[in-house]
Formats: C-alpha cells, structure tokens, sequence
C-alpha cells in the first residue's frame, strides 16, 4: 500500500470513529420519541442541515456531476428541479405538517401521521405505508451503500471493476452506518447529518474552484479545455438547451427532470425532519438555512461536472466517479495536500451515511411504530418495540447490501427509482392531508395505492416489446404517477363519505395551533 494510500486511509478512518463516537454519546434514549424524533427539540442549523444533508446523499456528489459530466448543461434541469422542490417542502409543507402532527395524536412517524389524521381503524394506512417504506427505502439505502462500495474502489483499487474492493468498501459503508444509527437513533443521525452537511458544503465547494483554476492556467478557458478534451461543440455542451454531442434535448427530458420536484413533497426522511423541528421560529430560520445551502450545493456540484470534464485528461468510463478522480488529481505530491484530499474524499462518505441512517431510521420506525406496536402487538412496551425496530434496520441494511452487491449498479438510477416511489405514492396524500378538510381514508388509501403501482409498472415492468414505459417513452415515472394518484386521490374522495366533524375539527386546529 502506497504512503499516498495509507495517508487517504487515515483521513477515513478518523472521520468514521469521530462518526461512531456520536453515535455512542448519544445512545441514552429515553423512549421512541426520543429515538425517532430527538424528543422533537431540533434547532434551526441542526434540522436544516440534516434535513438537506440526508436528502442529497451520494447522489450530490456523484450522480449529478457525473450526469452533467457524460450529458453536459441539459442535465441541470434535475437541479432547477431539486431547488423547486426544497422551496416549496419547506414553504409549503414543513410548518402544517410540524403542527398536524402534535394534533394529530403527537404522531412520530408518516404512516401513523396518516391514521391519525383520518382515525384510520382497521390499520391499512398504517400497513400500506409501511410496505411502501420498506420497500423503496431498501432500494434508496442500496444507492448509498454502493456509492460507499464505489468510493473505496476507485480510492484503494483500481477502480469501480475491482470487485475484491468494491465488496470491502460495501462491507465498511454498511457497518458504520449500521453501527451508529443502532446507537444514538434520531439524535444521532441529526447531529452527524450536521457535520456531514458542513463537509458536503465544503468538498463541493473547494474542489470545482481549484479544477477551474487548473483549466485556466492550462488552457485560459473552459471553453479551450472542453475543445482540448474532445468535445466537438462546446457551446452545446454547455448550453441548457442541448446534450453533449448539440442536439436539442426534448420537452419531455426538460418535463422529467423538473419533476424531480414532486418527490420531496413524499421523503419520509425529509419529512421527519419538520415534525422535529423545536418551535415555529426554528422553521422559518431552517427554511433560509436549508434553501441557501441547496442553491450553493447544486450549483457546485454541477459546475463540478462541467469542470471535470476539462480538467481531466481522459474520458472516465464510469462518470459518477468524477468528483473522486478529480480530488485526487488535484491534492497529490505531500502528505499534507493527500491528507486535505482525504477530507474532501470523506465529504462523499458524508453524504452517503447522511441519507443511508436516516432511511434506515425512518424504516426502523415505521416497523417498530406503524407495523408492530401499531398494528401486530399493540400492547408491546416501548423498551421491545424499538428492539424490533433496531433489528428491523439491521434487516433492510442487509437487503439493501445484497441489491448494492452488483458493481455495475448506477447510483443515478436507484436513486431515480425510489425517488420515484416515494414521490408518487407519498406526495400527493400529504399535500391534500394538510391543505383539504375534505379529502378522507378511502381517498388516501386508494391514491397511495395508485401511485406506488404505477411506478412499479412504469419502470420495472417489461410490457412494450419487451422493455419498460419509462425507457420507451422518457418520461421520468414520478410525474405520471405523481399525478395519476392526485387524482385518484381527489375522485375517489369526492365519491365517498366525507369525514367526521372530528376530523374536521382537528384540520381547522393545525392551521391555529402554536407550536
């Protein structure tokens, strides 16, 4: 091993046992309020950051530079679209919901937030929505593992074909995060979400200043260089409007992209951050934190493909390892340039356990909370129900580790699909829980259930000559499903009971209620 490579080794190991140690400080729970929610006392910095940091994962740091990286410009859209939707969730959504939820029966998690919201007897809201949980979010952790697999690989191997470090860096990825999030729960996972989100910030900001300082030396401009690195018509690539080779990108890509927006109105691990929120006063300062920190982020880390493209000398095969190839091209000759390097390279292990502990916590609520104190064994103590949810992440670790097994995975497209999910199932049923009196169970159950199915069809379902809706038509899944289950969601209501003057009473009480 290289005196480069133990170097990079040290910066690692340091950031994990520094992430551990939280874990372990903040062991002490008191109940499942304060494993799942941290008691609901989260400040401003702390909510915003942990919500945005858990939110971006590895995605930020690889799958969108390495998207704008291969595509060029065209790709932004997904950004523009991101940022839409990071307003309007907290705008919109982050207050009503932080106040539905304590008079909805002081839920602590989504699924139970729903069946207290429509006094949902029989437990199928609970039932549906923890399935859907469980199953997405195996899907989403398996994008973070496999970034963690990616990143030791290209690090510590020869590359993302390096099976042997591949499975090492998989193994690692999944027993830290595992080993801290066991630990300390909610409080935990926010407070390595706040450190993890500072490094994301500063490793997306440090690294495309220096690469466009190095093209310019070289070559004056990005322009020069993107000519100079075989792109035949820079202004296209460059241009919001065309994809790397200058051809004009279609209304439904623009379409597709933007709708990335939809999905943050379903995150659960987003979500959960605004029911923790301490107080009114700590939302409005969060939504200024979080959207400044989005705007900065999301503009970096695109620029950060576009720049990579002309600071690196060659072509990468496997464009989602930009933003490691050109760390390590740019911090190289002394140990203290590699150790600096080392940090920024943990800045992609920041955002891989920021989102991976938080969907293991939300998975490990929502079987604890929703499927077994709430529907299986409603007597279980607190004490054994959070074992169960304890083992439970345990158990969605392990089946987001065997889908993350395949080197080849694209981080990009596992995101892309739970994502997905997530947004259509979700979305359109906590938009109309907190903005329609009118809007009941039947309604609610019924628009979830449209809006996973059609995502499950749209995109794994090979029913047009043997290959899927959404790779034959280009249309990204979450809008036709997003919208397909709003209104469903909205006949399905207006054709049914309305609520009880109850529930009526408790949706005019959210708009009043203080918090």
């Amino acid at each position: 091993m290289s005196s480069k490579t133990i170097t990079i080794l040290i910066a690692f190991i340091a950031y994990m046992l520094l992430m551990i140690l939280i874990g372990a400080l903040c062991s002490k729970n008191n109940n499942n309020e304060d494993y799942f929610l941290g008691g609901r006392g989260l400040g401003s910095w702390t909510a915003a950051l942990s919500a945005q940091a858990s939110d971006m994962s590895g995605w930020l740091l690889m799958g969108l530079p390495g998207a704008i990286y291969a595509a060029g410009t065209g790709e932004v859209w997904i950004a523009i679209g991101l940022l839409i939707g990071t307003v309007l969730n907290w705008f919109i959504v982050a207050r009503r919901l932080r106040k539905y939820t304590i008079v909805a029966n002081n839920s602590l998690t989504i699924p139970s937030f729903f069946e207290n919201r429509f006094h949902d007897g029989s437990g199928i809201l609970k039932i549906v929505s923890s399935c859907i949980i469980i199953v997405f979010f195996a899907v989403y952790t398996a994008s973070a593992f496999s970034s963690g697999a990616k990143l030791f690989a290209n690090v510590f191997g020869t590359g993302s074909s390096d099976t042997k470090m591949y499975l090492i860096g998989l193994i690692i990825a999944a027993t830290v995060i595992l080993i801290y999030t066991f630990l300390g729960g909610f409080k935990a996972v926010c407070y390595t979400d706040f450190i993890q989100g500072m490094l994301m910030l500063v490793a997306i900001l440090a690294v495309p200043i220096l690469a466009y300082m190095g093209v310019t030396n070289d070559f004056g401009t990005l322009t020069n260089a993107l000519s100079e690195r075989g792109i035949a018509d820079p202004a296209g690539y460059l241009s919001f409007m065309k994809d790397a080779e200058g051809n004009p990108i279609s209304f439904v890509s623009i379409i597709s992209n933007l709708g990335w927006a939809l999905g943050y109105f379903g995150m659960p691990h987003i979500l959960v951050r605004f029911m923790a929120i301490k107080s009114d006063k700590e939302v409005k300062k969060s939504r200024i934190i979080a959207i400044v920190w989005v705007i900065i982020s999301l503009t970096a880390a695109s620029l950060l493909g576009l720049i990579a493209r002309g600071y690196l000398p060659e072509v990468l095969e496997d464009s989602e390892n930009v933003f490691i190839k050109t760390i390590l091209s740019i911090f190289d000759g002394n140990f203290i340039l590699i150790f600096i390097g080392g940090i920024f390279l943990c800045g992609i292990l920041a955002a891989i356990m920021s989102t991976a502990d938080s969907q293991l916590l939300v998975t490990a609520s929502a079987v604890s909370e929703d499927m077994y104190k709430g529907v299986i064994k409603k007597e279980a103590s607190e004490k054994k129900a959070l074992m169960v949810g304890k083992v439970a992440v345990v158990a969605v670790a392990v089946v987001a580790f065997l889908i993350a097994l395949d080197p080849n995975s694209s981080i990009m497209s596992l995101v892309s699909d739970a994502w997905a999910g997530f947004g259509a199932a979700f979305g359109p049923i906590i938009l109309l829980s907190l903005f329609w009196k009118r809007f009941n169970l039947a309604g609610a159950v019924s628009g979830m259930a449209v809006g996973a199915v059609t995502v499950i069809i749209w995109d794994y379902l090979p029913i047009i000559n043997g290959d899927t809706i959404g790779n034959t038509t280009g249309l990204y899944s979450l809008v036709i499903g997003f919208a397909l289950a709003l209104i469903v969601a909205v006949i399905v209501t207006l054709c049914t009971k309305k609520p009880s003057q109850r529930i009526c009473d408790e949706f005019e009480k959210a708009k009043t209620i203080d918090i």
